[in-house]
Parts: C-alpha cells; sequence; structure tokens
C-alpha cells in the first residue's frame, strides 16, 4: 500500500509540474507577443506576430487608423447630422491569428474588443513570359466597430457593433518570398452595416510578411511600396545631378589648367618681324 501510495503521489505530482511548465510556457509565450510592442520607435505603430509550431510565421509593423462616419441628433433632435470618429489602433492590442501554405490571418483586438481588426492574406501564382511567379496579397480587410463605445463616439444614433468590409481587395501585392514596406500613407475604403456609410482605413508605416518567414522575428528582403520609390528618387535625383555638374566643373577646370601650362612653355614666335634679329 505504501509502495502504491507513493506512486501515485509520483504521478499526482508529476502533473503538477507539467502544468506548471504548460503555465509557464504559456505565460512567457504572451509576454514574449506583448514586448514586441516596444521595439518600434515610433508610438503610433506596434509590431504583430503569429508564431506557430514554436517559430514565427507572420510578422506586421504598422500604424493604423480608421475615420467612421456616424449620425447624431441635431439640436431640434428632428434631424441627423454626419460627425467622425478618428480611431487609432493602439499600442499593446490582443493579437490573434494563423499561417497556411497559402493563406494567412492576422486578428488584432483593442479597447476591450471594442473594435477588431482582422487582414487576410493570399499567395497567388501567375503565368508570365518569364515563367510561373508568385506573389502574396492583402486580399481582405474586416473592420468590426461598437459606437457605443463613448471615447471616440459621442451620442451615436442606433448606437452598436457594425461590421466595415474591404470589396474586391488587391492591395500590397509583394513578390513571394519577400516582405512589403512601404512609408507613406495609403488607404483603403471599407463598406460598412451602418447604412450609407463608408469607413476610410489608413495605413503608414508598413512592414509586412504573411509567409515565407525564414528566420524567426526577422523580416526576409523588402519589397517596397511605388510612393516610397519615386519619394526615394525625387530626393537622391538633385544629389546625382549636383554631383555630376560638379564633376563636369571640376574636369573642365583641370583640362584648363593643361592646356594653360602647356601653351606657356611653348616658345612665343614674335609677330613684328623688326623683332627677329633681338632673338638668338
Amino acid at each position: 500500500m505504501d509502495l502504491r501510495r507513493r506512486a501515485l503521489l509520483g504521478v499526482d505530482g508529476l502533473r503538477v509540474l507539467l502544468m506548471l511548465f504548460h503555465t509557464v510556457t504559456r505565460i512567457m509565450a504572451e509576454q514574449e507577443v506583448e514586448n514586441l510592442s516596444g521595439l518600434s520607435t515610433n508610438p503610433e505603430k506596434d509590431i504583430f506576430v503569429v508564431r506557430e509550431n514554436g517559430t514565427t510565421c507572420l510578422m506586421a509593423e504598422f500604424a493604423a487608423k480608421f475615420i467612421v462616419p456616424y449620425d447624431v441628433w441635431a439640436s431640434n433632435y428632428v434631424d441627423l447630422i454626419t460627425e467622425q470618429a478618428d480611431i487609432s489602433l493602439t499600442r499593446g492590442a490582443e493579437v490573434k491569428g494563423h499561417c497556411g501554405h497559402d493563406e494567412s490571418e492576422l486578428q488584432v483586438f483593442w479597447v476591450d474588443r471594442a473594435y477588431a481588426l482582422k487582414m487576410l492574406f493570399l499567395k497567388e501564382s501567375h503565368n508570365t513570359s518569364q515563367g510561373p511567379e508568385a506573389t502574396w496579397k492583402l486580399s481582405k480587410v474586416q473592420f468590426v466597430y461598437d459606437s457605443s463605445e463613448k471615447t471616440h463616439f459621442k451620442d451615436a444614433v442606433s448606437a452598436g457593433k457594425h461590421t466595415a468590409n474591404s470589396h474586391h481587395l488587391s492591395a500590397l501585392v509583394t513578390p513571394a518570398g519577400k516582405s512589403y514596406e512601404c512609408q507613406a500613407q495609403q488607404t483603403i475604403s471599407l463598406a460598412s452595416s451602418d447604412p450609407q456609410k463608408t469607413v476610410t482605413m489608413v495605413l503608414s508605416a508598413v512592414h509586412i510578411q504573411p509567409f515565407d518567414i525564414i528566420s524567426d522575428f526577422v523580416f526576409s528582403e523588402e519589397h517596397k511600396c511605388p510612393v516610397d520609390e519615386r519619394e526615394q528618387l525625387e530626393e537622391t535625383l538633385p544629389l546625382i545631378l549636383g554631383l555630376i555638374l560638379g564633376l563636369v566643373i571640376v574636369v573642365t577646370l583641370v583640362i584648363y589648367h593643361i592646356h594653360h601650362k602647356m601653351t606657356a612653355n611653348q616658345v612665343q614666335i614674335p609677330r613684328d618681324r623688326s623683332q627677329y634679329k633681338h632673338m638668338g
């Protein structure tokens, strides 16, 4: 009996240790995701990570704001006036999601789940003149908001939860195996379940990779958006032109100096024939 009791106690102790181990692992994982928000130097930007099987499968870093129109009563309590709520995605939000071979999803919740953002990414293959080419894109955005939340909505008529969805979206198109990066602002229109209302999603300082992450917590090579490339060219073009102009001036001065030195060393032949008698 003592041996059996000791064995049972040993099994129970092992179960307790396993439960503690799983609890500690879960807490560490939660802290790992939570601490990532402190890695961004931009106070308006956050870093979101989805991890599966002990490794990073989706990373997203961006700032997001939602411009939401809503109705309030006019002073006569007969007419309706449209107001506008500016809702920013706050840091330290709850992060969920899943990863697949051709489809990944990021879910972000904040302000006690009064607001929820879902972003669906798809990987596709295309036949080109160079052969098959794989790309990924942002194919769907869904924003759920609660107009009864008093911080952003003041006296909203018909307050409650509404859902705003994108329509035939194909954004952030990026070659497979690369991350998408864009500092410029990008807007996406979302059709709301609140009648005749269009929600505007404004993304900025974006860096996203939903597939093919090779190193844990590390983005792959960046694919920059056309706006950033154009702005970078506009910034560097005056510098390049200035360098070319400076080089032309230097070359011209060097040629002039060499020519002047060569002509100065040549014997000067007098133009007046009377001066020949003084030569020699």
